[in-house]
């Protein structure tokens, strides 16, 4: 697992324009400002390159993104219109998938199956953001957050997808050493910041 220590937005470009094609990458973060920064370099680099973006998150980082987004001159309703900019809210997502506060892998499978198909159409790459696993994270089912990491893996790796995961720092509470470690564990790169 390769450690990035830097998420500054003059850096973020240069970082999300070398991502691998079946990374699964997590950032650590203190504060919104600095997992915006990333989200979005991950986000625009993508739309930029040609790339189609999923990104499952709450309504206020969709709002937030999308007004840095606007901002940096990207042209969000073309973007959605051609589906190179699929926004879905992570309520709703984990709302498809849970079963029992235990993510189902045939139901999460179906609508992963569906948002990449229609993303990849004319052959794009796609890239995801999902913040489902810091909500779960958030509720205390950590035994789910990381089944759906995993899940994710099996899905990055089987279908060349790469994927951005974030949590906030105030999240790891009790044990917090021992609960970086495992989430960690589970992506190839961290970035911290």
């Amino acid at each position: 697992m390769n450690r990035l220590n830097d998420g500054r937005s003059d850096n973020v470009e240069v970082f999300w324009g070398e991502i691998a094609p079946c990374e699964h990458l997590v950032q650590i973060y203190a504060d919104d400002a600095a997992f915006l920064d990333a989200l979005e370099g991950f986000v625009g680099g993508g739309i930029r390159a040609g790339d189609a973006v999923i990104v499952i998150a709450t309504a206020s980082h969709h709002n937030a993104l999308e007004d840095r987004l606007g901002a940096a001159g990207v042209d969000l309703d073309a973007a959605i219109e051609q589906l190179a900019y699929i926004p879905l809210d992570a309520e709703v997502a984990l709302s498809r998938f849970m079963v029992n506060d235990w993510p189902d892998e045939a139901l999460f499978n179906r609508m992963v199956t569906e948002l990449i198909a229609a993303a990849s159409q004319g052959g794009r790459r796609v890239r995801a953001f999902g913040e489902m696993v810091a909500i779960l994270w958030a509720q205390g089912h950590s035994g789910a957050t990381v089944r759906l990491e995993h899940l994710w893996n099996k899905y990055c790796r089987d279908e060349n997808l790469s994927l951005f995961c974030a949590y906030p720092k105030s999240g790891f509470t009790k044990d917090a050493a021992v609960s970086l470690r495992e989430i960690c564990a589970a992506h190839t790169k961290v970035l911290q910041g």
